[in-house]
């Protein structure tokens, strides 16, 4: 087959094209099989209490005054493997917030109690909270993210008065969501 200079020029321009529109259509996957569904394994309350609230509180614990026999003892990250563990906890905090924005996760099992002092309201009332304030609820999931990503900032920085002062901020977005979403009516002092 012979072909003119300008035929060749041609074809050799299409052909990219033609490649990438063959290799388009042979992976052309339906958008319900791309973005599959989430199947959740945990319930919310689990979220908190097996990943949220162990992390965090290794975070929050990593800065203190303790009291000994010898006098006080300030603890504080010195290694540079104290500040990748410590950095490793935050993140998992951090990326958790994205595990409760999962839509259709049940709050907790059925039969929970999702208070040990009685004024959290019962799964099925905070689901109906949640759902019909989805907006202000992702809100407050975001403010979470938001702070987790201030602890990795300070961590990353080394700075421990911002890793404290963060961790306030986690346990201020942890509060005003607990308080729209699992214990609106509780009249007692926080």
């Amino acid at each position: 087959m012979n072909l003119s200079k300008k035929s060749a020029l041609k074809l050799l321009a299409t052909a990219p094209a033609l490649a990438m529109t063959s290799l388009l259509a042979a992976c052309n996957i339906p958008a319900a099989e791309s973005n599959p569904p989430f199947k959740p394994a945990a319930t919310l309350q689990e979220i908190m209490t097996s990943v949220i609230d162990p992390n965090i509180d290794f975070v929050w614990n990593s800065v203190s005054s303790v009291s000994t026999a010898n006098g006080t003892e300030e603890r504080r990250p010195q290694t540079d493997g104290d500040w990748l563990v410590l950095r490793q906890h935050a993140l998992t905090v951090a990326e958790a917030g994205n595990l409760l924005l999962i839509k259709d996760r049940p709050i907790a099992a059925a039969s929970a109690k999702t208070s040990s002092g009685g004024a959290e309201l019962n799964p099925a009332d905070i689901t109906k909270l949640i759902a019909a304030n989805r907006n202000e609820y992702v809100n407050r999931v975001h403010n979470f993210q938001v702070a987790a990503q201030q602890l990795i900032a300070a961590i990353d920085a080394k700075n421990v008065e911002d890793l404290e002062r963060a961790g306030g901020e986690v346990e201020q977005a942890c509060e005003q969501c607990h308080s729209q979403f699992w214990y609106p009516g509780d009249s007692r002092p926080k």
